[in-house]
């Protein structure tokens, strides 16, 4: 079983991998963010396959990994939100 979850880790990783391609040469900020949101993602399924495989406690680190995404995604919308307006006088 642990050899399965080792493979679907590396796959994750593997496409994690290509998400950070489009983050480096993404054509605006909402695709860089998207793909930053692809490797959030990514990164936490791989600490909890790694929790299942070799100790539960990663699945912390995991959850923290989630927090911060969900932040850096609301932190991105409001300041798309606030560019647009204009400067008060």
């Amino acid at each position: 079983m642990a050899e399965f979850l080792g493979v679907a880790a590396f796959l994750v990783l593997l496409a994690t991998g290509l998400g950070l391609v489009r983050l480096l040469r993404g054509p605006g900020a909402v695709e860089r963010m998207m793909a930053a949101q692809l490797l959030g993602t990514g990164g936490i399924a791989v600490l909890l396959l790694g929790a299942t495989i070799v100790d539960p406690s990663i699945a912390d680190a995991a959850l923290t990994l989630a927090l911060l995404a969900a932040f850096a995604s609301i932190a991105f919308v409001k300041f798309m939100a606030h560019k647009d307006r204009p400067p008060l006088a």
